[in-house]
Protein backbone atom coordinates (compact mmCIF):
# COMPACT_ATOMS: atom_id res chain seq x y z
CA UNK A 1 0.00 0.00 0.00
CA UNK A 2 1.36 3.43 -0.92
CA UNK A 3 2.12 5.58 2.08
CA UNK A 4 0.45 8.94 2.55
CA UNK A 5 2.83 11.83 1.86
CA UNK A 6 3.74 14.06 4.80
CA UNK A 7 2.93 17.77 4.72
CA UNK A 8 6.62 18.52 4.14
CA UNK A 9 6.74 16.15 1.16
CA UNK A 10 3.64 17.77 -0.33
CA UNK A 11 5.21 21.23 0.08
CA UNK A 12 8.45 20.10 -1.56
CA UNK A 13 6.54 18.55 -4.45
CA UNK A 14 4.50 21.73 -4.89
CA UNK A 15 7.65 23.84 -4.94
CA UNK A 16 9.27 21.59 -7.55
CA UNK A 17 6.18 21.75 -9.75
CA UNK A 18 6.01 25.53 -9.38
CA UNK A 19 9.64 25.99 -10.39
CA UNK A 20 9.22 23.59 -13.32
CA UNK A 21 6.19 25.47 -14.60
CA UNK A 22 8.10 28.76 -14.46
CA UNK A 23 11.30 27.56 -16.08
CA UNK A 24 9.67 25.61 -18.90
CA UNK A 25 8.58 28.83 -20.62
CA UNK A 26 7.20 31.96 -19.08
CA UNK A 27 5.96 33.62 -22.24
CA UNK A 28 5.37 37.28 -22.78
CA UNK A 29 1.80 36.69 -23.89
CA UNK A 30 -0.40 39.24 -22.17
CA UNK A 31 2.54 41.43 -21.19
CA UNK A 32 1.65 45.11 -21.11
CA UNK A 33 3.80 47.86 -22.59
CA UNK A 34 5.78 49.90 -20.08
CA UNK A 35 6.06 53.49 -21.25
CA UNK A 36 6.98 55.05 -17.92
CA UNK A 37 8.81 53.53 -14.97
CA UNK A 38 8.74 54.64 -11.36
CA UNK A 39 11.56 53.76 -8.95
CA UNK A 40 11.28 54.39 -5.21
CA UNK A 41 14.60 54.86 -3.44
CA UNK A 42 17.61 56.75 -4.79
CA UNK A 43 20.23 54.64 -3.04
CA UNK A 44 22.69 52.39 -4.82
CA UNK A 45 20.06 49.82 -5.82
CA UNK A 46 17.30 52.23 -6.80
CA UNK A 47 19.62 54.50 -8.74
CA UNK A 48 21.15 51.51 -10.52
CA UNK A 49 17.74 50.20 -11.54
CA UNK A 50 16.63 53.63 -12.76
CA UNK A 51 19.82 54.22 -14.74
CA UNK A 52 19.81 50.81 -16.45
CA UNK A 53 16.13 51.27 -17.36
CA UNK A 54 16.94 54.64 -18.90
CA UNK A 55 19.95 53.29 -20.82
CA UNK A 56 18.57 49.93 -21.97
CA UNK A 57 14.76 50.15 -22.00
CA UNK A 58 14.95 53.86 -22.85
CA UNK A 59 11.85 54.84 -20.89
CA UNK A 60 11.32 57.91 -18.69
CA UNK A 61 12.01 57.06 -15.05
CA UNK A 62 10.39 58.94 -12.18
CA UNK A 63 12.93 58.52 -9.36
CA UNK A 64 11.32 59.06 -5.95
CA UNK A 65 13.07 59.55 -2.62
CA UNK A 66 11.86 61.34 0.49
CA UNK A 67 15.31 62.96 0.82
CA UNK A 68 16.41 65.61 -1.66
CA UNK A 69 19.97 65.03 -0.48
CA UNK A 70 19.72 61.35 -1.47
CA UNK A 71 18.35 62.31 -4.87
CA UNK A 72 21.17 64.79 -5.46
CA UNK A 73 23.78 62.23 -4.38
CA UNK A 74 22.22 59.56 -6.58
CA UNK A 75 22.20 61.77 -9.67
CA UNK A 76 25.86 62.67 -9.13
CA UNK A 77 26.55 58.94 -9.03
CA UNK A 78 24.56 58.51 -12.26
CA UNK A 79 26.64 61.21 -13.95
CA UNK A 80 29.82 59.43 -12.83
CA UNK A 81 28.65 56.07 -14.17
CA UNK A 82 27.58 57.56 -17.49
CA UNK A 83 30.90 59.37 -17.87
CA UNK A 84 32.71 56.06 -17.31
CA UNK A 85 30.56 54.39 -19.97
CA UNK A 86 31.46 57.13 -22.44
CA UNK A 87 35.16 56.91 -21.53
CA UNK A 88 35.08 53.16 -22.17
CA UNK A 89 33.29 53.80 -25.49
CA UNK A 90 30.33 51.70 -24.39
CA UNK A 91 28.08 54.74 -24.90
CA UNK A 92 28.36 57.80 -27.05
CA UNK A 93 28.02 61.18 -25.35
CA UNK A 94 24.65 61.70 -27.02
CA UNK A 95 23.41 58.33 -25.72
CA UNK A 96 24.61 59.19 -22.22
CA UNK A 97 22.90 62.58 -22.39
CA UNK A 98 19.67 60.95 -23.59
CA UNK A 99 19.72 58.44 -20.73
CA UNK A 100 20.41 61.15 -18.17
CA UNK A 101 17.52 63.24 -19.48
CA UNK A 102 15.14 60.32 -18.82
CA UNK A 103 15.83 60.42 -15.06
CA UNK A 104 13.18 62.58 -13.42
CA UNK A 105 13.85 63.06 -9.68
CA UNK A 106 11.14 64.01 -7.17
CA UNK A 107 10.42 63.80 -3.45
CA UNK A 108 6.69 63.24 -4.08
CA UNK A 109 5.30 59.71 -4.17
CA UNK A 110 2.21 61.15 -5.88
CA UNK A 111 4.36 61.67 -8.99
CA UNK A 112 3.90 57.95 -9.69
CA UNK A 113 0.27 58.45 -10.74
CA UNK A 114 1.27 58.00 -14.41
CA UNK A 115 3.71 55.10 -14.04
CA UNK A 116 3.02 51.81 -15.84
CA UNK A 117 5.49 49.93 -13.68
CA UNK A 118 6.83 50.82 -10.22
CA UNK A 119 9.87 49.24 -8.59
CA UNK A 120 10.36 49.74 -4.85
CA UNK A 121 13.99 49.73 -3.66
CA UNK A 122 13.81 50.93 -0.05
CA UNK A 123 15.59 49.34 2.96
CA UNK A 124 14.74 45.74 3.86
CA UNK A 125 12.30 46.67 6.65
CA UNK A 126 8.96 44.81 6.41
CA UNK A 127 6.82 47.53 8.00
CA UNK A 128 8.29 50.15 5.67
CA UNK A 129 7.51 48.09 2.58
CA UNK A 130 4.00 47.20 3.77
CA UNK A 131 3.14 50.87 4.37
CA UNK A 132 4.60 51.89 1.02
CA UNK A 133 2.63 49.30 -0.97
CA UNK A 134 -0.54 50.25 0.86
CA UNK A 135 -0.05 53.80 -0.41
CA UNK A 136 0.95 52.69 -3.92
CA UNK A 137 -2.34 50.84 -4.31
CA UNK A 138 -4.18 54.17 -4.28
CA UNK A 139 -1.56 56.30 -6.07
CA UNK A 140 -0.42 54.24 -9.06
CA UNK A 141 -2.77 53.64 -12.02
CA UNK A 142 -5.06 50.62 -11.78
CA UNK A 143 -3.05 48.81 -14.48
CA UNK A 144 0.40 49.49 -13.05
CA UNK A 145 2.67 46.64 -11.97
CA UNK A 146 3.83 47.15 -8.37
CA UNK A 147 7.22 45.47 -8.06
CA UNK A 148 9.42 45.10 -5.02
CA UNK A 149 13.17 44.67 -5.04
CA UNK A 150 13.01 42.82 -1.72
CA UNK A 151 15.73 40.27 -1.22
CA UNK A 152 13.97 38.13 1.37
CA UNK A 153 10.50 39.33 2.48
CA UNK A 154 7.42 37.35 1.44
CA UNK A 155 5.81 38.69 -1.74
CA UNK A 156 2.44 37.37 -0.61
CA UNK A 157 2.67 39.48 2.57
CA UNK A 158 3.75 42.58 0.64
CA UNK A 159 0.87 42.08 -1.81
CA UNK A 160 -1.58 41.67 1.08
CA UNK A 161 -0.64 45.17 2.25
CA UNK A 162 -2.40 46.56 -0.84
CA UNK A 163 -5.72 44.94 0.08
CA UNK A 164 -8.59 46.24 2.17
CA UNK A 165 -8.65 43.87 5.19
CA UNK A 166 -12.46 43.80 4.99
CA UNK A 167 -12.28 42.59 1.37
CA UNK A 168 -9.71 39.75 1.27
CA UNK A 169 -11.05 38.44 -2.04
CA UNK A 170 -10.51 41.75 -3.83
CA UNK A 171 -7.18 41.20 -5.59
CA UNK A 172 -7.43 44.16 -7.98
CA UNK A 173 -4.26 45.64 -6.45
CA UNK A 174 -2.53 42.60 -4.94
CA UNK A 175 -2.65 40.73 -8.26
CA UNK A 176 -0.34 43.42 -9.67
CA UNK A 177 2.39 42.84 -7.06
CA UNK A 178 5.53 40.88 -8.01
CA UNK A 179 9.19 40.80 -6.99
CA UNK A 180 11.97 41.85 -9.33
CA UNK A 181 15.06 41.21 -7.23
CA UNK A 182 17.99 42.89 -8.98
CA UNK A 183 21.57 42.04 -8.05
CA UNK A 184 24.09 44.61 -6.83
CA UNK A 185 25.61 46.51 -8.59
CA UNK A 186 22.70 46.69 -11.02
CA UNK A 187 24.65 48.13 -13.99
CA UNK A 188 27.07 45.19 -13.81
CA UNK A 189 25.15 42.12 -12.63
CA UNK A 190 22.84 40.59 -15.24
CA UNK A 191 20.75 38.33 -13.03
CA UNK A 192 17.27 39.21 -11.72
CA UNK A 193 15.08 36.94 -9.61
CA UNK A 194 11.37 37.04 -10.38
CA UNK A 195 9.11 35.91 -7.55
CA UNK A 196 5.31 35.69 -7.62
CA UNK A 197 3.10 35.88 -4.57
CA UNK A 198 -0.08 33.86 -4.26
CA UNK A 199 -2.03 36.81 -5.64
CA UNK A 200 0.25 37.66 -8.62
CA UNK A 201 -1.60 37.43 -11.94
CA UNK A 202 -0.15 35.89 -15.15
CA UNK A 203 -0.31 39.32 -16.81
CA UNK A 204 1.73 40.88 -14.01
CA UNK A 205 4.32 38.12 -14.23
CA UNK A 206 4.54 38.36 -18.03
CA UNK A 207 4.91 42.15 -17.89
CA UNK A 208 7.66 41.90 -15.27
CA UNK A 209 9.61 39.33 -17.27
CA UNK A 210 9.24 41.29 -20.50
CA UNK A 211 10.35 44.60 -19.00
CA UNK A 212 13.29 43.16 -17.07
CA UNK A 213 14.52 41.51 -20.27
CA UNK A 214 14.23 44.85 -22.07
CA UNK A 215 16.61 46.14 -19.42
CA UNK A 216 19.10 43.55 -20.65
CA UNK A 217 18.75 41.24 -17.66
CA UNK A 218 18.64 37.44 -17.42
CA UNK A 219 15.67 36.14 -15.45
CA UNK A 220 15.60 33.33 -12.89
CA UNK A 221 12.46 32.23 -11.07
CA UNK A 222 11.87 31.40 -7.43
CA UNK A 223 8.81 30.47 -5.43
CA UNK A 224 7.82 32.76 -2.54
CA UNK A 225 10.01 31.19 0.13
CA UNK A 226 12.24 33.05 2.66
CA UNK A 227 15.37 34.38 0.97
CA UNK A 228 14.23 33.08 -2.43
CA UNK A 229 17.17 31.54 -4.33
CA UNK A 230 20.06 34.00 -4.28
CA UNK A 231 20.02 34.92 -0.62
CA UNK A 232 18.89 31.50 0.61
CA UNK A 233 22.24 30.31 -0.77
CA UNK A 234 24.46 33.40 -0.42
CA UNK A 235 23.65 34.74 3.04
CA UNK A 236 24.31 31.54 5.03
CA UNK A 237 27.67 31.35 3.21
CA UNK A 238 28.54 34.89 4.30
CA UNK A 239 27.19 34.30 7.80
CA UNK A 240 29.31 31.14 8.21
CA UNK A 241 32.41 33.06 7.09
CA UNK A 242 31.70 35.65 9.81
CA UNK A 243 31.25 32.85 12.36
CA UNK A 244 34.64 31.45 11.30
CA UNK A 245 36.17 34.88 11.97
CA UNK A 246 34.27 35.24 15.24
CA UNK A 247 35.36 31.83 16.54
CA UNK A 248 38.97 32.13 15.39
CA UNK A 249 38.92 29.41 12.73
CA UNK A 250 40.75 31.86 10.48
CA UNK A 251 41.59 35.54 10.18
CA UNK A 252 39.92 37.95 7.76
CA UNK A 253 42.51 37.74 5.02
CA UNK A 254 42.80 33.96 5.15
CA UNK A 255 39.02 33.50 4.96
CA UNK A 256 38.68 35.74 1.91
CA UNK A 257 41.85 34.45 0.24
CA UNK A 258 40.91 30.77 0.38
CA UNK A 259 37.53 31.44 -1.18
CA UNK A 260 38.99 33.67 -3.92
CA UNK A 261 41.93 31.42 -4.70
CA UNK A 262 40.21 28.12 -4.00
CA UNK A 263 36.77 28.61 -5.58
CA UNK A 264 37.53 31.29 -8.18
CA UNK A 265 35.04 33.86 -6.85
CA UNK A 266 35.97 37.51 -7.53
CA UNK A 267 35.89 38.53 -3.86
CA UNK A 268 35.82 36.74 -0.54
CA UNK A 269 32.71 36.51 1.65
CA UNK A 270 33.79 39.17 4.15
CA UNK A 271 34.62 41.72 1.47
CA UNK A 272 31.38 40.85 -0.30
CA UNK A 273 29.44 41.41 2.93
CA UNK A 274 31.02 44.86 3.20
CA UNK A 275 29.92 45.71 -0.33
CA UNK A 276 26.37 44.45 0.23
CA UNK A 277 26.11 46.25 3.58
CA UNK A 278 26.33 44.45 6.91
CA UNK A 279 22.96 45.86 7.96
CA UNK A 280 21.41 44.35 4.84
CA UNK A 281 23.10 41.00 5.53
CA UNK A 282 21.77 41.04 9.09
CA UNK A 283 18.24 41.98 7.97
CA UNK A 284 18.16 39.07 5.52
CA UNK A 285 19.54 36.58 8.05
CA UNK A 286 16.92 37.74 10.55
CA UNK A 287 14.16 37.10 8.00
CA UNK A 288 15.56 33.64 7.18
CA UNK A 289 15.86 32.77 10.87
CA UNK A 290 12.44 34.10 11.84
CA UNK A 291 10.47 32.81 8.86
CA UNK A 292 11.97 29.30 8.77
CA UNK A 293 12.51 28.82 12.50
CA UNK A 294 15.71 26.95 11.59
CA UNK A 295 18.70 27.58 13.87
CA UNK A 296 21.11 27.17 10.94
CA UNK A 297 20.08 30.69 9.89
CA UNK A 298 20.92 32.29 13.27
CA UNK A 299 22.86 35.51 12.55
CA UNK A 300 26.44 35.66 13.78
CA UNK A 301 26.91 37.55 17.05
CA UNK A 302 29.83 39.40 15.45
CA UNK A 303 27.61 40.50 12.56
CA UNK A 304 25.04 41.87 15.00
CA UNK A 305 27.76 43.69 16.94
CA UNK A 306 29.23 45.30 13.82
CA UNK A 307 25.81 46.61 12.84
CA UNK A 308 25.19 47.89 16.37
CA UNK A 309 28.52 49.74 16.19
CA UNK A 310 27.52 51.37 12.90
CA UNK A 311 30.24 49.49 11.02
CA UNK A 312 28.11 48.67 7.98
CA UNK A 313 30.79 48.08 5.38
CA UNK A 314 31.83 50.17 2.40
CA UNK A 315 28.96 52.65 2.68
CA UNK A 316 29.93 53.65 6.25
CA UNK A 317 33.69 53.59 5.66
CA UNK A 318 34.30 50.59 7.91
CA UNK A 319 33.23 46.98 8.07
CA UNK A 320 35.55 44.02 7.97
CA UNK A 321 37.77 46.32 5.89
CA UNK A 322 38.28 50.09 6.01
CA UNK A 323 37.38 52.35 3.10
CA UNK A 324 38.37 55.90 2.22
CA UNK A 325 35.37 58.18 2.36
CA UNK A 326 34.75 60.65 -0.45
CA UNK A 327 34.59 64.25 0.73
Amino acid sequence: MASIMSARQVLRLGNRLSVRSYSSAVKHEGARDVKRLGVIGAGQMGLGIALVAAMKAQVPVTLVDSSQKSLDKGLVFADTLLAKQVAKEKLTQSQADAARALLLPTTSLDALHEADFVIEAVPEIPSLKFELFSRLASIAPSHAVLATNTSSISITRIAAATQDPSKPLDTSASSRVVATHFMNPVPVQKGVEIISGLQTSPTTLATAVSFVEKMGKIVSYSVDSPGFLANRILMPYINEAIICLESGVGDRDSIDAIMKNGTNVPMGPLQLADFIGLDTCLAIMNVLHTETGDSKYRPSVLLKNYVAAGWLGKKSGKGFYEYAQKK
